[in-house]
């Protein structure tokens, strides 16, 4: 199972001063150093915190897997295409929210998602959408064509007792239904130190995509120790599925 890193929120406290520190760069090298396998950005069209700039040095320097969260606007795809990230997780996007909300809404949008998946796979970039934990949503993603999903976590992390029971058998039903269509199956949003152990035993899971608590601890404890710390529970779980 691997780690993707989503730095992201060291260019939310860069850009709290319209600075050039904390560097998400920099933050990415660390992260790596810390054991993660994969570094990921999300480029939103507002630049709330990843920029351009970043995306270019982070291209240039990642060695690992980088993975492009970005809405399937034109704006967006064409930037992909230039950059050529080793992977596009296309994502919901609104300008009002924190962070994103939910998955996305293939019905209504599946010609679109289909049109940027082609574009993107034409060019030899991997594919991904995140989605909502259901059965249907996995098999819009078969019908428009992508590699694999992200499979939104977090009804599950906010989620206590029984519901949250819940939210765990509908996110291991739809990476079962993922496999059986052939389709990699990642899972993120709200997973934590606390959290992250239910989902990572789970069988099948190809990678987790962890940020907000990983660099809220990091603030704390520093960056590489927070991924080391996370990478060793996803480790002890591993074993046991």
């Amino acid at each position: 199972m691997i780690l993707g890193v989503n730095v992201d929120h060291i260019a939310t406290v860069r850009q709290a001063r319209l600075g050039t520190e904390p560097d998400p760069v920099m933050a990415a090298t660390l992260a790596l150093l810390g054991g993660a396998d994969g570094i990921t950005i999300h480029l939103r069209e507002d630049r709330r915190h990843i920029n351009d700039r970043d995306l270019g040095m982070l291209r240039d320097f990642v060695t690992a897997e980088l993975n492009l969260e970005m809405a399937a606007t034109d704006e967006m795809i064409n930037i992909a295409l230039k950059k050529l990230p080793d992977m596009v997780t296309l994502v919901p996007e609104k300008r009002q929210e924190l962070t994103t909300e939910g998955g996305l809404n293939l019905r209504e949008n599946r010609a679109s998602l289909k049109k940027a998946v082609r574009l993107l796979k034409d060019n030899g970039v991997r594919t991904s959408l995140f989605i909502n934990p259901s059965l249907e949503d996995i098999d819009l993603s078969k019908e428009i064509g992508v590699d694999m999903v992200e499979i939104h976590t977090g009804n599950f992390a906010n989620a206590r007792g029984d519901v949250r029971e819940r939210e765990l058998i509908r996110v291991a039903d739809s990476i079962a239904r993922a496999l059986e269509n052939g389709l990699g199956a990642n899972a993120g949003h709200g997973l934590n130190y606390h959290n992250v152990t239910a989902i990572a035993e789970l069988s099948g899971i190809r990678g987790l995509y962890i940020g907000h608590s990983i660099i809220s601890r990091a603030v704390l404890t520093g960056m590489e120790r927070a991924v080391r710390e996370m990478k060793d529970l996803l480790w002890q779980a591993c074993p046991r599925q």
